[in-house]
C-alpha cells in the first residue's frame, strides 16, 4: 500500500499503481485475491485494474461523510470485537493523531454475551473518547446489556467513557463534543434501517442520524 486516505488507497498492484476508493488492509487483501483470480481466468491487467478502481464500498461499510468544519463521520457495521478492531485500527492509520476520535458503540440483545465486554475495552483502547449506547436491544433491557460493556474496564478506561442509553441522542452528543478535524466512528448497525426494541422495529438510519448530528443537508 502507498497510501492510505478516507477517501481511498493507492496500490501498486503489479508494478501499476492503483487508486481504489476501498480502504483498509482488509480490503487490500480482497483486491488482490479479486485480481489474482481475474488474471487466472485470462481477463487484461487492464480491464481488471480499471473494474477495481470503479469499486464502491458497501453501504453501512465503512461509509463516511464529513462536514463543512472538517469533522468526519463514519458508519459501519462492524459488531463484533474483531471487526471493531479492525476499523478502528484502519481509522488510527489515516489519522494524524492530532484529533480526537470519538466511538459511538452497543451490543445487541440476546447475543453473544461474551463480546460485551471485549467490544467496550477495544473501543476505549483505540479511541479518545467513547459513547456507550443501545444497539439492537430485542427483548433485553438497554441499561442492563451497558452494564455488561462496562463490567471489565479499568478506571484509565473508564475515564474515556459517557453512557447514553438513547441512540439519537448519544450520537447528537458526539456532534457537539466533536471539534473541527475531529472523526467519529458509528459502529454496530451499519447499513440498518430499524432499531429492534421489544420485538418491535422502530425506523432508525445511523447515517441519517449522523448527518443530522454533523449538519449535513444532503
Amino acid at each position: 500500500m502507498l497510501e492510505n486516505q478516507f477517501e481511498g488507497m493507492l496500490l501498486q498492484i503489479n508494478k501499476v499503481d492503483v487508486w481504489v476508493k476501498l480502504i483498509g488492509d482488509f480490503n487490500a487483501y480482497n483486491i488482490l485475491s479479486v485480481y489474482a483470480a481475474a488474471n487466472q481466468f485470462g481477463f487484461s491487467d487492464y480491464d481488471v485494474l480499471t473494474a477495481l478502481s470503479m469499486l464502491n464500498s458497501a453501504e453501512g461499510r465503512f461509509q463516511f461523510v464529513r462536514n463543512e468544519d472538517a469533522i468526519t463521520g463514519i458508519v459501519d457495521y462492524a459488531h463484533t470485537e474483531d471487526a471493531l478492531k479492525n476499523v478502528l485500527s484502519t481509522i488510527n492509520n489515516i489519522r494524524s493523531n492530532a484529533e480526537e476520535l470519538i466511538t459511538i458503540v452497543g451490543c445487541g440483545g440476546d447475543r453473544d454475551k461474551a463480546k460485551r465486554p471485549l467490544m467496550a475495552k477495544v473501543a476505549c483502547n483505540l479511541s479518545n473518547q467513547v459513547i456507550i449506547t443501545s444497539d439492537n436491544p430485542r427483548s433485553e433491557k438497554s441499561e442492563e446489556i451497558i452494564e455488561d460493556m462496562l463490567a471489565d474496564l479499568d478506571p484509565i478506561q473508564k475515564k474515556k467513557v459517557l453512557v447514553i442509553t438513547d441512540r439519537k441522542q448519544a450520537i447528537m452528543t458526539a456532534g457537539r463534543l466533536a471539534k473541527k478535524d475531529d472523526i467519529i466512528l458509528l459502529a454496530g448497525k451499519g447499513h440498518e434501517k430499524y432499531q429492534e426494541i421489544n420485538g418491535e422495529k422502530f425506523p432508525f438510519d445511523d447515517m441519517e442520524e449522523l448527518k443530522q448530528s454533523l449538519k449535513i443537508n444532503n
